[in-house]
């Protein structure tokens, strides 16, 4: 799964550990999230939308989707 959660934090000047604190995580999390190798949960995608004033699927993308949108 992509996501763009490092491109919406740095557009808001936000570290990792801010974020982790604003959507209840830890800094930890953030740092898996970004990198892809932590998938979050429904009510933590829905905490990032929120926060980023954006739309959950502007947040996360399936790889297979991915390739979809490709074609």
């Amino acid at each position: 799964m992509r996501n763009k959660i490092k491109q919406y934090r740095t557009q808001l000047d936000l570290t990792q550990e801010q974020l982790a604190e604003k959507v209840q995580v830890s800094s930890r999390t953030i740092i898996s999230l970004e990198k892809g190798k932590y998938k979050p949960s429904i009510m933590l995608a829905y905490r990032l939308s929120l926060l980023f004033d954006c739309r959950i699927e502007d947040l996360f993308q399936l790889k297979e989707n991915l390739a979809l949108e490709e074609s």
